[in-house]
This record gives C-alpha cells, sequence and structure tokens, in this order.
C-alpha cells in the first residue's frame, strides 16, 4: 500500500484539480454564449406573448437548476413556478394549464420522468420550451423551441457528474430570466416589491425620510452664533455637528466635528469665533424622497459622517448620520 502524500503534496493536487474544472466551467459558458442565436429570441418572444405563466420542470441534478431558473423568472416580473417531473406525472400536472409555458430542463434530453408528461404537457395546450445538452435528442424534437446548453466536458475527472453542464444550464437560465426582465421594462421598484425582506429590500425601499432626523430633532444655530453657542448646540443634539441656518430657514452651512479640530489647529479662540468663521459653507444635502442608499453613497464618496436634508424650497427639514444609517441596516 503507498504511504499517503504529504499534506502539501494533497494541497497542490487539489488547487490545481480546483483550477482545471473552474477553467472548464467558464470556458462552457462562452462557448454557450457564442451560440446564442435565433432560438433564444424565439424562447423570449414565446414566454412574453403567453398570458399563463411559466412552470420550470426537470429531476435530478436539472430540477435544482429549474428551482433556480423559477426563483429568478418569479423575482424578476415573469411568474413562474417549479413542478418536479415525477410529481406532475402523479397529479401536479394538473397546475398547467393551456396559457402556461413549460421550460422542461434535462442535460440527456432523454429523462423518462420528464418524457412521460411531454404529451401531457402538449394535449393541454401549453407550450413547452427545452433546455437539454443534446439537439438531437427526444426532448429537443418535441420541443417548440430548444435552447442547446451542450458542453464539450463536464469538469468531474470521471466526466459523469453533473458540472460543467449544470453550471452552463444555470447560466442560460439566468439569460434568459434578464432578456425578459429588459423586455418588460422590470425596474427596481419592482424588484424592490417582490424583495421585501433582507438588504435588498432595505436598500431599494427605505427612503432618507425614513431614517432622518427631523428638523425639530436636528442642531441649529444662526449665521451670527457665537462658536461657544455651536458648541453646546452640538453636544445638545449628539450628531457631531450642527447645522447653520439663514432667516429663510435654508441651510448656509454645516459646523461638525471635523471643522472643530481644523479651526483649533489654526489657533482659533472658541470663546470669541463666530460660527461664520468657522463653519463649512455650501453643505452639501439630499431630498428626504431619496433613497436612504442614495444618501450613503453621497457620502461614503464626500467622505462625511452626515448629511443634511432639504425639502423642494431648499429649507432645512432634517438630518442624518452614518450611525442613523447603520441603525436602518441600509449600510
Amino acid at each position: 500500500m503507498n504511504p499517503p502524500l504529504p499534506k502539501s503534496a494533497r494541497d497542490a493536487g487539489a488547487i490545481s484539480l480546483a483550477r482545471r474544472v473552474l477553467r472548464i466551467e467558464a470556458d462552457a459558458v462562452i462557448a454557450l454564449a457564442d451560440r446564442l442565436g435565433a432560438e433564444f429570441e424565439q424562447a423570449v418572444d414565446l414566454i412574453l406573448q403567453r398570458r399563463g405563466r411559466v412552470i420550470v420542470t426537470g429531476i435530478g441534478k436539472s430540477g435544482h437548476i429549474g428551482r433556480k431558473l423559477a426563483a429568478t423568472l418569479a423575482s424578476t416580473g415573469t411568474p413562474a413556478y417549479f413542478v418536479h417531473a415525477a410529481e406532475a406525472a402523479h397529479g401536479d400536472l394538473g397546475m398547467i394549464t393551456p396559457e402556461d409555458i413549460v421550460i422542461a430542463l434535462s442535460n440527456s434530453g432523454a429523462s423518462e420522468e420528464v418524457l412521460t408528461i411531454v404529451p401531457l404537457v402538449k394535449r393541454q395546450g401549453a407550450k413547452l420550451i427545452s433546455i437539454t445538452g443534446r439537439p438531437e435528442s427526444p426532448l429537443a424534437r418535441e420541443a417548440d423551441v430548444h435552447l442547446d446548453a451542450a458542453v464539450a466536458e463536464e469538469a468531474c475527472p470521471l466526466n459523469l457528474a453533473p458540472t460543467a453542464s449544470t453550471t452552463a444550464a444555470l447560466a442560460l437560465g439566468d439569460a434568459l430570466a434578464v432578456a425578459l426582465l429588459d423586455a418588460r421594462g422590470f425596474g427596481a421598484d419592482d424588484f424592490a416589491r417582490s424583495h421585501p425582506g433582507g438588504s435588498l429590500g432595505r436598500r431599494l425601499l427605505t427612503h432618507v425620510s425614513d431614517v432622518m432626523r427631523p428638523r425639530e430633532g436636528v442642531p441649529q444655530v444662526s449665521e451670527d452664533a457665537s462658536m461657544m453657542a455651536a458648541l453646546i448646540e452640538m453636544s445638545r443634539g449628539g450628531m457631531g455637528m450642527t447645522a447653520v441656518v439663514g432667516a429663510d430657514g435654508r441651510p448656509i452651512g454645516i459646523f461638525t466635528d471635523g471643522d472643530l479640530r481644523r479651526a483649533l489647529e489654526r489657533g482659533c479662540d472658541a470663546r470669541s469665533a463666530t460660527i461664520a468663521e468657522v463653519m463649512t459653507r455650501n453643505p452639501r444635502s439630499i431630498g428626504p424622497d431619496a433613497l436612504a442608499a442614495a444618501a450613503a453613497e453621497v457620502m461614503e464618496r464626500q467622505r462625511i459622517n452626515q448629511l443634511l436634508v432639504v425639502d423642494h424650497h431648499g429649507a432645512l427639514a432634517g438630518a442624518l448620520t452614518t450611525h442613523d444609517l447603520m441603525l436602518a441596516k441600509v449600510i
């Protein structure tokens, strides 16, 4: 019996094999992109023309890819759900209506469970799109539109385990979903409505008005205030800043912890200076109806920790800090 390889040798072999897998799968997707043509456009048009839903079916690894495709379609504006091919033959086929589109995935194009339900799908009047790795397969021949997801080889060293073929089918499904998204004019607001939970929902649904501190809670002084008065106001507000507001209610400046440090470095006497001497004029601001994510982008780009909020008249409406955005889980 041969002794085991040293750990370093095993690691080197694992890395080499992993790189080979990734290159084979990347090449499979690139080759797929080069083959796209009229059949893909036909598949997009067929789905757009139908008034029903998209039912995705498959079995085994193709079934797992099908579940992901159905989920991606549903979240990007194309109503879809997954029906397991074996379950379809035992009653779930009743979910399919004549106005539906069935997308069947099978790398071989000869999966018995999938082929069993094809005649019944046709009899229902539903249209069939197949995604296979064999254009001459029975499933491909029976389909109204066939999408070729063939690969030169699997990434498995035995050329047996579905690896490159499932990656190709997954990528082709994503391409189909995105093409439909674009054709339907599906936008960020639509996406937010189907993703209300988690970080995506927060970024797309949370507005500045949801997280800002309203005007009455924002530290503010007039332009003729002393620097000491501004410092007292800053301490009261707990935002690390005070807005400097004109008689018309519009902000003309901002005084932050950073402005304070810079003033002291210049030798400014806080007891005698006015806020007009040390404030930052023409401060950055944003509207209350803007997305909170947009406010986060402005603050990151400008390297600031506070942002004033102004209404459509330019008057101070509120303010927010990076801490406020963190509490709201926008950043």
